[in-house]
């Protein structure tokens, strides 16, 4: 049964113990009893090591190209979530992180906690387009790798296929996740937030040099969270630390490592029951007595660098992680019409492990006036999950006395090489790469016989992007993807019968325009794309319970994306899209026909003003919307979901604008869906429920 760890108590200590680290109050000069105030210190907490932000713009990432390249000359969609976004906007969640980015629809399954269950350009991202620092982070069935919002300085979404240089990942494109690193001026952070449903969390962030000459830095993130939630019986508690320490004996050789350690628990079942198809009830299906989504994961990473001279930088990232779900579920089904609803209770296990790593020389040279940034790699990784599950329709005793039994699992194997010219003449950048997979998979089934695969593939990317004068720059890219899948599939759900999944192939043709206005901390960017995809992974619920299928799909859209953080305090994100998903070969009856749960249009803004002088001064007030129209609630579009919108908000104040000894002190309110909108969101003819109206408050002490 459950056992929710004491985070509340944790976060009491860990603020006693970033009280020990301090010296309070302001910076002071003092001569003869005279004591002069300093200036306003501004303290960032992204490091900017591998992902340059200023507020809500972006400016170099290595995502997209392996070096540190400015993101108006990456001639594909990129679009890159800031410490400053996440800090005005509280997300719990990565979902949460992600719901004002173009294509990106974090919200096809309602509200549900357990994962971060997120599609890009109408892909699904969550299974091979989630990255962590540049390296692959594979999912399991159920055990996926859960991202704390506090713990990362930022997120980087490359649209499209992005196999040339990452290798396995999936057509939409890939998200990635920059950890908090250490930073190299001291940085301290303590933060207490308390919310609606019972909701209690404290944070302490630390870092800065351990020696006098700064050759070694560190980094130490904790949170400890206790939490009820809308549902009964649903908690949302957490222990999370992460520590990280960078070594440089000199300007040329730098060694990062980064760790974290983390406990959830979360419900086992966000669910409601569909009494019909296509239809939801205000029955919950959970079961407060048995609806435990208990998870550890760890990871352990290294990145290394060394710069020989001008012409060569080698590096080489590392990263071991694993995750153990053990999950509580329960439903209810029908004997007949009049009938009192029957409850079944469900046992699953999994344990998921992952390695990766890539090994890589950049070269820079020029040939005549053409100047060379080329990379050259060679990266491995193995990933290994095993599940069981067990199902009762008697009790919670006979459930939890009973052995969960062996349903399954998967051992794969990659290897790749790859190899990229990022060329430029004059204001033009070629960008021509290619890269080779040899993936075997083995799959055992509940029987414990075993099954081979062999896949291989070539994918690329050829691109070209043309920089004005005017700080618009054009671009155009034709690029491929290869993706082996993890799990079996069902080639017809209503079947029990599953093989291991095909390999998922996609093609995109992209045209685009990015632009940087002159003398203004601001961007705007569009894209027209045309995605192909082969044996894509989707989930099927027609049968009330989640099955995997594989089908053909052609993704075409538009994407307008603006990011402005200007000198007057105000900042703004923007985002439209149209996209129309299109199942090209799929269950009988879809072919021809648009997948469930894309909408064609989705629109978000989100606002904030910072008063920095006047009456109002630290005061901070922030707004945002996010529209989704309607669209189709299964595959062979018999009927709709209803076009949704969430209005979003934020209230802060920043004490020491007014009081020196405040300084660094921050009081800030969050509202999520602030008029309570909940509607249903059906997907492959299953139907969640929206999360209502949610409140909290922070209060953060920054030194």
């Amino acid at each position: 049964m459950r056992t929710r760890p004491t985070t509340w108590r944790l976060g009491i200590s860990l603020l006693g113990s970033a009280a020990m680290l301090s010296q309070f109050g302001p910076a002071r000069a003092q001569d003869g009893g005279n004591i002069t105030v300093l200036d306003k210190i501004l303290v960032d907490a992204e490091s900017d090591e591998i992902l340059l932000q200023d507020g809500y713009v972006a400016k170099k990432d290595r995502i997209g190209t392996k070096t540190d390249t400015p993101i108006v000359r990456i001639p594909q969609a990129v679009s890159v979530v800031t410490q400053k976004q996440i800090e005005d906007q509280k997300p719990r969640t990565l979902n949460e992180s992600l719901g004002y980015t173009a294509s990106a629809n974090p919200n096809s399954f309602g509200f549900d906690t357990r994962y971060d269950a997120f599609f890009l350009r109408g892909f699904q991202a969550f299974y091979n387009g989630m990255f962590r620092d540049g390296l692959r982070q594979y999912n399991g069935p159920s055990a996926w790798f859960k991202t704390e919002p506090y713990g990362i300085e930022g997120v980087t979404i490359l649209k499209g296929p992005a196999s040339s240089l990452y290798g396995v990942s999936g057509p939409g494109g890939i998200v990635n996740v920059v950890t908090k690193r250490p930073k190299e001026e001291q940085y301290r952070e303590v933060e207490m937030l308390m919310g609606e449903h019972n909701r209690f969390q404290a944070g302490l962030d630390a870092s800065g040099p351990v020696n006098e000459d700064g050759s070694i830095l560190y980094r130490f993130t904790s949170l400890g969270r206790n939490s009820d939630t809308d549902l009964p019986g649903y908690p949302d508690d957490k222990i999370y630390l992460a520590p990280a320490v960078t070594f440089k004996p000199d300007e040329d050789t730098k060694l990062t490592i980064l760790g974290e350690h983390s406990k959830s628990v979360t419900g086992g079942t966000a669910a409601f029951y569909n009494p019909t198809y296509g239809n939801l009830s205000d029955v919950y299906e959970g079961d407060p007595a048995w609806n435990d989504f208990a998870q550890s994961q760890g990871r352990i990473s290294y990145e290394f660098e060394h710069r020989f001279n001008d012409a060569l930088t080698v590096r080489q990232n590392l990263r071991y992680n694993a995750v153990d779900a053990d999950i509580e579920y329960s439903g209810n089904y029908s004997i007949g019409p009049d009938q009192p609803l029957q409850r079944y209770w469900g046992h699953y296990t999994e344990d998921m492990k992952n390695f990766v790593v890539d090994n890589m020389a950049q070269f820079e040279f020029d040939t005549g006036p053409v100047k060379h940034t080329a990379v050259a790699g060679i990266d491995y990784a193995w990933s290994d999950y095993d599940a069981g599950s067990g199902l009762s329709y008697v009790s919670i005793d006979d459930i939890e006395g009973a052995p969960v039994p062996y349903v399954g699992g998967q051992e794969m194997n990659q290897v790749g090489v790859y190899l990229q010219d990022q060329m430029e003449w004059n204001d033009f950048t070629l960008f021509a790469s290619g890269r080779y997979d040899w993936v075997d998979t083995t799959s055992t089934a509940a029987d414990f016989t075993k099954s081979k695969q062999d896949d291989s593939a070539f994918s690329g990317r050829l691109a070209l992007s043309y920089q004005t004068e005017w700080g618009i720059t054009p671009y155009v890219n034709y690029s491929t993807s290869f993706s082996p899948n993890i799990g079996f599939v069902y080639d017809d759900v209503n079947s029990d019968i599953t093989r291991v999944a095909r390999p998922t192939k996609a093609t995109q043709k992209e045209i685009g325009v990015k632009y940087e206005i002159p003398d203004y901390n601001a961007t705007i960017s569009a894209a027209l794309f045309d995605i192909d995809q082969k044996d894509g992974v989707v989930f099927d619920a027609s049968t009330g319970i989640n099955k995997q299928r594989q089908l053909d799909l052609n993704s075409r859209g538009i994407e307008l994306e603006a990011n402005a953080s200007l000198d007057n305090g105000f900042s703004v994100i923007a985002s439209y899209t149209y996209l129309r998903v299109k199942i090209e070969r799929g269950a009988e009856g879809t072919v021809g026909k648009e997948l469930s749960a894309t909408p064609n249009h989705i629109l978000s803004l989100w606002g904030h003003y910072q008063f920095e002088n006047g009456t109002l001064e630290g005061l901070g007030l922030g707004t945002g919307v996010r529209v989704a129209s309607s669209s189709y609630g299964d595959d062979t579009n018999t009927f709709k979901n209803e076009a949704r919108a969430f209005v979003d908000a934020s209230l802060s104040y920043d004490f020491g604008y007014r009081n020196p000894d405040l300084e660094g002190v921050k009081l800030q309110v969050n509202a999520k869906n602030l008029f309570d909108n909940q509607r249903t969101i059906c997907s492959a003819g299953y139907c969640y429920r929206d999360e209502g109206r949610s409140l909290f408050a922070s209060l953060r002490y920054r030194f």
